[in-house]
């Protein structure tokens, strides 16, 4: 039992260093647990609504090593001609956690557009802080990014 318990860690050690090897790549916008890129839900619909709607297998697309669902087809052709445009920000990690430095899960039901683009925040409490200062923690995030993903 204690043999499988220091190998589960092993692994753990060395998957947390695996995003060091995505610093000369494109950023991978799926998490640990799932290839599914903003969890699922479809990119485009943040530019098109005033909240998150969910993706559907139907129409799925594979970009950057990631599944990217669409509500619909016109969606999915959307995004398949312009993917940078409707891609979040940091690879899709949280946009406060990147202007401190470091990398923390993007929470899809936590976002903003701004100037055009897509961000994500872990949850509610960080969302609130990153809103104090929109502007401030982009600079910061864009200066940080993606030497982040190093760390």
């Amino acid at each position: 039992m204690i043999r499988h318990l220091f190998l589960a860690l092993a692994l753990a050690g060395a998957t947390a260093a695996a995003p060091a090897a995505f610093a000369e790549k494109a950023p991978v916008y799926t998490s640990f647990a799932s290839d599914l890129a903003v969890g699922g839900f479809d990119p485009v619909a943040y530019f098109q609504s005033k909240g998150p709607v969910e993706g559907s297998k139907t129409f799925e697309y594979t970009h950057n090593g990631a599944k990217w669902r669409f509500a619909n087809a016109e969606n999915l052709a959307a995004f398949k001609s312009d993917p940078a445009r409707y891609a979040p920000q940091y690879g899709g990690y949280c946009a406060w956690a990147a202007s401190q430095g470091y990398t923390a899960k993007g929470d899809p039901k936590y976002w903003k557009v701004v100037n055009g683009k897509l961000y994500l925040n872990y949850n509610s409490d960080i969302q609130t802080k990153w809103e104090k200062d929109v502007p401030g923690f982009i600079t910061k995030a864009d200066a940080n990014w993606p030497k982040v993903l190093a760390k």
